[in-house]
């Protein structure tokens, strides 16, 4: 990756940028991984 940055504002705009979608995906995936630890099946379930 050769990204160049020139200034400071460049850099805080791509490392901005880089942030949300690390965010995004952990709020996607949060909620995504919680419903698979919590899920049950039903069937196999003893008492």
């Amino acid at each position: 990756m050769d990204t160049v940055f020139y200034t400071l504002q460049d850099f805080m705009t791509h490392s901005k940028g880089i942030t949300y979608l690390v965010m995004a995906g952990i709020l996607i995936a949060l909620p995504l991984f919680w419903c698979f630890i919590t899920d049950r099946d039903e069937k196999k379930r003893t008492y």
